[in-house]
């Protein structure tokens, strides 16, 4: 269909679409920082009671912002009518599947909710309990100890210390400051 309107893209189209796919989340012009520190946003509109401008701290405008993003593998669109997953008519509207890869992907992208916690321990920690550090050998895990009493028995026996050190105090963040 080379005459169908909707299938023609010219430039200013495109440059409008690359323009909202690459907007902030603010915009610049209503953010600002006033005297004493604190972020001032301006409403788009104002509010029922009247109110034009939030003055947020440093920390609380963060958190605000924080909020807006997604979680980790969350869907960010979701397809309604006949685009949705079992729609009827999804089947002649979408092209079909491509044919497997005669050789299978290495790994599937989801897998890493599916490591074992030993394997977790690995990639976070660069603990490896599956192998013995003086052998080599492959190690096989016959328990697993989860209750606190009995977790303090053991390491009071061994000489170790039974609590966690103690932790440091966060460090101010230093957001904002005048350059």
């Amino acid at each position: 269909m080379p005459g169908c309107a909707a299938a023609r893209i010219n430039a200013s189209n495109l440059e409008r679409l690359c323009r909202y796919i690459t907007r902030p989340a603010i915009a610049n012009a209503r953010l600002g920082c006033n005297g004493k520190g604190e972020v001032v946003l301006q409403l788009k509109s104002p509010r029922r009671d009247g109110t034009t401008h939030l003055r947020l701290s440093p920390l609380e405008f963060m958190q605000r912002l924080a909020a807006l993003v997604p979680r980790p593998r969350l869907h960010l669109i979701r397809f309604h009518g006949v685009l949705a997953p079992h729609a009827g008519l999804r089947a002649v509207i979408v092209p079909g599947t491509l044919e497997k890869a005669s050789e299978p992907a290495h790994e599937p992208a989801h897998a890493a909710a599916r490591l074992s916690w030993a394997r977790l321990l690995k990639r976070v920690f660069d603990i490896d309990i599956e192998h013995c550090p003086a052998c080599g050998g492959t190690l096989k895990i016959i328990a697993a100890i989860e209750e606190p009493a009995l977790i303090v028995r053991i390491l009071t026996h061994l000489g170790l210390p039974a609590r966690a050190p103690p932790r440091s105090p966060a460090r101010l963040p230093e957001l904002f400051q005048a350059a």
